[in-house]
């Protein structure tokens, strides 16, 4: 079984301005990085060609949301076509934010991803369950469920999965290492019995909560 590269991101949400992100990256270019370590910032859409010009090329940018279409009348919307036109190389999709504050369900979302893959572009596609779907018992149904829309993508070597537990963003609560452990190796027996052997045990999962 082929080693899988570590893989860490972080989100900048809605947050920073050209100073203040401006410091950030070049706190981060002059980071010891692990070269077996993949390093990606998610900035803000306006600040996408800013972050790619400004960040050591050693650590990938990717913009937090694209469109499921190359170009059109969806005014506020950008495509993955523009993402890489700013030469970004990742997209986030999925994020809870954008299902529970936005309102995108899983056909949107599984939409988003294969254009966004068919587009050459990385994926970290976010599942995860709310704090009363933990508490009902029915986190496996949810992230299955939340999976299944992307199951059929062709090229697993360009999507992360981040399972991010709701009720751990921006709420102070934290899941324990445990907790995210037992949801990864469930996911991976999903993948194992929905899609294949090599992906299950090749495809990166990281914690996305806080």
């Amino acid at each position: 079984m082929a080693l899988r590269r570590f893989f860490v991101g972080g989100n900048w949400k809605m947050n920073g301005d050209k100073e203040s992100l401006g410091e950030l990256m070049t706190t981060l270019n002059t980071a010891s990085l692990h070269d077996q370590t993949e390093v990606v910032c998610a900035a803000p859409s306006i600040y996408l060609d800013f972050a790619r010009s400004n960040l050591d090329p050693r650590i990938g940018v990717a913009a937090q949301n694209c469109y499921k279409v190359a170009k059109g009348a969806f005014t506020g919307e950008i495509s993955p076509a523009m993402i890489k036109d700013c030469g970004a190389e990742w997209v986030v999709l999925g994020h809870s934010e954008r299902r529970h504050v936005f309102g995108e369900g899983d056909e949107l979302i599984g939409q988003k991803v294969a254009h966004a893959l068919e587009s050459d572009l990385g994926v970290i596609a976010c599942i995860g369950e709310k704090l009363e779907e933990r508490e009902a018992g029915t986190t496996e149904e949810v992230v299955y469920a939340q999976t299944q829309v992307i199951a059929d993508v062709k090229d697993w070597g360009k999507v992360v999965l981040a399972y991010e537990p709701v009720w751990a963003i921006g709420t102070g609560k934290t899941a324990s290492p445990e907790q995210a452990q037992e949801v990864h190796e469930k996911l991976r027996a999903w993948l194992r019995g929905n899609v294949s052997d090599e992906v299950a045990d090749t495809v990166r999962i990281i914690y996305g909560g806080q």
